[in-house]
């Protein structure tokens, strides 16, 4: 699949999240299990406006932050505390399709900023589009938007 990266603003979004550290390989896991989590809390805490699951990597031993928006700032409930996703430019691309192929999605983007003058200026996010019954039948469906904060390279992150 072809992933198109555009340059955008975003403004901070407020999110509820657990924090975990995984490799790679456990990711498929450790993701689901973490929103589930925060999804519980957030039912039994009724934490109003909550919205599409997010996992931010913090860094590139990925050590994350595995959540769901809300539409404004968590408190924190036992291990699931308040964050939110940074403010700022961004490379941002759609990917269309299952989970296990987001990596194409981080690669076009990091590729893309090689290409046109930008570097990741910390973290990267994904944020996942609601389930709907007609992804269990076709996966290619699937919607994830990736983001990566940015700097102009030469420039002091």
């Amino acid at each position: 699949m072809e992933h198109v990266v555009r340059l955008e603003q975003v403004s901070s979004k407020s999110l509820a999240v657990v924090r975990r550290r995984a490799a790679a390989w456990e990711l498929s896991k450790i993701v689901p299990d973490a929103c589930g989590i925060v999804w519980n809390v957030g039912r039994s805490q009724r934490v109003a406006g909550a919205g599409r699951h997010v996992a931010v990597y913090l860094d590139d031993q990925i050590n994350l932050e595995v959540g769901v928006e809300v539409s404004a700032p968590f408190a924190g409930h036992g291990e699931v505390i308040g964050s939110a996703t940074p403010p700022g430019l961004t490379a941002t691309t759609t990917h269309y399709g299952p989970y296990h192929r987001l990596h194409e999605a981080h690669g076009a983007i990091r590729q893309w900023c090689g290409s046109n003058g930008y570097r990741p200026a910390g973290p990267s996010w994904e944020i996942y589009g609601h389930w709907k019954d007609e992804w269990n039948n076709d996966p290619a469906q699937i919607v994830t938007n990736v983001f990566y904060l940015l700097v102009a390279d030469g420039s002091s992150s």
